[in-house]
């Protein structure tokens, strides 16, 4: 038995809007004859982007309790880490929400730029202070440098994550100047002067509590 083109694979009516679908540059003028293994490919996308942006709230939550500096039993590592991996999340569903719009470019290159500032990043957070990292070439005086390089790199794909968001007129442009600004303080990285990490995980907070709760009511539930 064949699916109708009206129809999913479980029987169930087909509801695509066409702002919803996001076809760069083009209006749909009969929802209905989008195809079916498209739009629920891009149903399926969409549905992740939208649970997956929760985890950029919770990573900035993380993030600010690791600038505060206050003791926790499992130490700061862990917890800058797990922050880390949740917005890494983020950044992906992000990318991934904004794909159909017309900033989709500036969000597939700050996701790029996002990712390789965070392998820059990741593995420079186990090294001691003042101790070299020899499987990389780096003696100890330019370990600091490379975790500047790594932090600055980090913020630009933030940055463009952030223009993307206030060019794409699918959410709130106010949550991308608010990404904008908490680039600055992630592009510091630990030479910022505090407390500008602590007002920078703040607005990565605001920002994602926005981009959440507006990305969960750009399509139906079902």
């Amino acid at each position: 038995m064949s699916t109708s083109q009206y129809q999913t694979a479980s029987g169930r009516p087909l509801r695509v809007a066409p702002a919803w679908v996001g076809a760069p540059g083009t209006e749909i003028a009969d929802p209905t004859a989008f195809p079916v293994r498209d739009a629920v490919w891009i149903w399926s996308v969409r549905r992740y982007a939208r649970t997956a942006l929760w985890a950029l709230p919770a990573g900035a939550v993380l993030h600010g309790w690791a600038t505060l500096g206050v003791a926790t039993p499992p130490g700061p590592l862990p917890v800058q880490l797990a922050a880390g991996w949740l917005t890494t999340v983020a950044m992906i569903a992000l990318a991934g929400l904004l794909a159909g719009t017309r900033a989709r470019r500036s969000a597939a290159a700050g996701l790029l730029v996002s990712l390789a500032g965070a392998v820059l990043w990741l593995p420079l957070t186990t090294v001691p202070a003042g101790a070299p990292v020899p499987a990389a070439g780096l003696p100890a005086d330019h370990v600091r440098t490379a975790a500047l390089v790594a932090a600055a790199v980090l913020g630009a794909g933030w940055f463009l994550l952030g223009w993307a968001v206030f060019r794409s007129r699918l959410v709130n442009p106010a949550d991308g100047i608010l990404l904008m600004l908490a680039a600055v303080s992630v592009g510091a990285g630990t030479f910022a002067v505090k407390p500008l990490p602590t007002v920078g995980a703040l607005l990565l907070l605001a920002a994602g509590m926005g981009l959440a709760w507006t990305g969960g009511r750009l399509a139906p539930r079902s």
